[in-house]
């Protein structure tokens, strides 16, 4: 998903930054535009949940629906993720893998980092000019109902590349020496002057050009540290330019299209959602009242965990989250049980990958929109697998657990009547956001509306502890990681596009339709790949990229779209947070405190388990299908 993100973390040996007057003006810059990117995107995002809250106002009790609104909606929301994707550049959020960076010397990586930002800054400045000449070309439309310019939304991309260049200017000057910094802007003009004197040799190559670019290239770019996204921004770019006569603005274009899908707007409503129920203390809630239920029997700590990461799963878009409300609670009480310190992460993390089929998940949501599969169904399908994912994983916590001290005392319970009492509207609202879009009642982006307004009621009147200082930080980091997992939509989406055009998707589509064992050879084949992807992309690129491309070919053979999504997306999870490469399973170790030299090895059976889970349910489609 959504993910989970690097904080960029400079060396102490890097060259030491400048004080003279300069860099002190440049500081004063990069802090005025970092607050002006912020304050924007947090206004759109409250003008976003104000607008969407009237609309289902008037839809569910004036019976009055108000369509223009929906044209506010989609612009704002443009707006919103492209302001938020420089916020994120400037957060350090992106998406990018740093495991090979960090067996780097500390010189050597520094030299490193220099290398990716000016890569970065280079397909921004190649991408700038035809986002203005798209900019140009659209403003001749306008809206249907409010007749506003297709200008207005195509000049956010416009407004976010300027922010960025201008914020990666600034912290390679303030990083590099002048001369440093000189070079790098020259050596940078002149790699692009070689690429393109050399476009006519490349255009001679055919698709080996596909290898060259998408293969090769994007593997050095996320090997090097470029963020995932831009990786596959730079690819598609370079592609184009090289090998192709299509105009660079259609890059620009299919940007704008993959972040102006209105389903996509769930995706800052439910992080949004996942921000206040931390806040507001209902996670805590709801830990607190599964350990008076459940946490005095042997191994309890370790069932806690799983019915709290089930029912929180989800909401807040990011795994990095979901684990953060609830890991530092149960951790310390863990250790106290007697549970082996390398248990805790590997629980926490194979927990957290088993979890994401569980509605309302933002991968399926992401799932749904790029390859028509029905979000609804999607929902429907993932609740039973999520039940064969915990009862593999709760098996194990048995097993390992027999070591393990009971909890003191006996079940008290008035204590399990007033923590329930506390963690009603908690437990309440995961239950009635699921219910809502499985039954149709409204559709994802209104429930999210719906919870948003509950949980606000609701911390208001009872926890008390939302204040205007916490409600504007969280509207900032919304907007931070909603452009961080919106950008890899959009630049991994443009290079799915590119593929197919050039005929990888049909010549894909055949290669694994035409795999011996039709079905059976099919599934496992997308098992590997998908954990393979999951590890190295992380969930949400490797969806975006390779589903628009193998869809077609489960549906030619006859594999259920629903069942191969689940399939799929427990798979990458598997990927995602098994070491070394997967990054989640670093995250899950910080979350609990653990090194994570020392919880390598208690991986293993939650891994087995939960490789053990997922060859069920691919062997079982019923289990997706069933409801549906």
């Amino acid at each position: 998903m959504l993910g989970e993100s690097f904080e960029r973390k400079r060396v102490m040996s890097a060259p030491i930054l400048r004080r003279d007057w300069a860099s002190g003006h440049l500081d004063r810059v990069e802090r005025m535009i970092g607050i002006t990117i912020d304050v924007v995107a947090a206004t759109l995002l409250a003008v976003e949940i104000v607008l969407l809250a009237g609309t289902v106002f008037a839809r569910y009790v004036l019976k009055s629906p108000v369509t223009w609104v929906d044209e506010i909606a989609t612009l704002a929301f443009l707006w919103l993720g492209m302001l938020g994707v420089a916020s994120a550049l400037r957060r350090g959020l992106h998406m990018r893998l740093t495991f090979l960076l960090s067996k780097f010397s500390p010189n050597r990586r520094a030299g490193i980092e220099t290398l990716s930002e000016v890569v970065l800054l280079t397909f921004l400045a190649t991408l700038l000019i035809p986002a203005m000449e798209l900019a140009e070309l659209n403003h001749a439309l306008s809206s249907p109902d409010l007749s506003i310019p297709g200008s207005v939304g195509s000049m956010a991309t416009v407004v976010s590349v300027l922010l960025m260049i201008v914020l990666l200017l600034i912290r390679l000057f303030r990083t590099l020496s002048i001369p440093a910094f000189i070079l790098a802007i020259l050596g940078a003009v002149v790699a692009v002057t070689v690429l393109m004197l050399a476009g006519p040799l490349l255009s001679d190559l055919g698709n080996l050009n596909l290898l060259l670019f998408f293969g090769f290239g994007v593997g050095v770019l996320i090997l090097v540290g470029v963020p995932i996204a831009f990786s596959f921004g730079t690819a598609t770019l370079a592609y184009f330019l090289l090998t192709s006569d299509l105009p660079v603005s259609v890059i620009a274009g299919r940007v704008n299209e993959g972040m102006s899908h209105f389903i996509l707007l769930t995706i800052p409503l439910f992080i949004f959602l996942g921000y206040q129920i931390q806040y507001t203390g209902m996670a805590r809630a709801m830990v607190d009242f599964f350990s008076a239920l459940i946490g005095r029997v042997r191994g309890g700590l370790g069932y806690v965990l799983l019915c709290a990461m089930y029912l929180v799963s989800g909401i807040s878009g990011a795994k990095a989250a979901d684990m953060a409300a609830i890991g530092p609670i149960l951790a310390p009480a863990m250790k106290d049980r007697g549970m082996r310190e390398g248990d805790i992460p590997a629980l926490l993390a194979v927990s957290a990958a088993a979890a994401e089929t569980i509605p309302p998940s933002l991968v399926l949501i992401i799932i749904g929109s790029v390859t028509g599969v029905s979000i609804a169904a999607l929902f429907t399908g993932g609740l039973l697998p999520a039940i064969v994912s915990m009862l593999a994983l709760a098996l194990v916590v048995y097993l390992r657990s027999r070591n393990e001290r009971r909890g003191e005392g006996r079940y008290d319970f008035r204590l399990i009547a007033r923590t329930f009492i506390v963690a009603l509207p908690g437990l309440a609202l995961p239950l009635i956001i699921r219910a809502a879009v499985l039954e149709g009642v409204a559709t994802a982006t209104e429930v999210a509306t719906i919870g948003i307004v509950y949980v606000l009621v609701v911390g208001l009147a009872t926890m008390r502890t939302i204040s205007l200082k916490r409600m504007a930080k969280m509207l900032v980091d919304t907007a931070a990681m909603s452009g961080a997992i919106l950008i890899i939509i959009a630049l991994a989406g443009a290079m799915s596009w590119a593929l197919t055009q050039s005929g990888f998707a049909s010549d894909l589509v055949r290669f694994m339709t035409s795999l011996p064992g039709g079905k059976v050879s099919f599934l496992a084949v997308s098992i590997a790949a998908f954990v393979v992807l999951g590890s190295v992309l992380e969930g949400i690129p490797a969806i975006v990229l390779f589903g628009p491309l193998l869809f077609p070919a489960a549906q030619a053979l006859g594999v259920n779209q629903v069942h191969y999504a689940i399939v799929v997306l427990l798979s990458m999870g598997l990927g995602l947070f098994s070491p070394p490469f997967g990054y989640g399973y670093y995250t899950a170790c910080a979350i609990a405190q653990v090194s994570p030299d020392a919880a390598m090895k208690n991986m293993i059976p939650y891994l087995l388990a939960f490789t053990a889970a997922i060859i069920i349910i691919a062997a079982f489609p019923w289990l997706s299908t069933g409801f549906l």
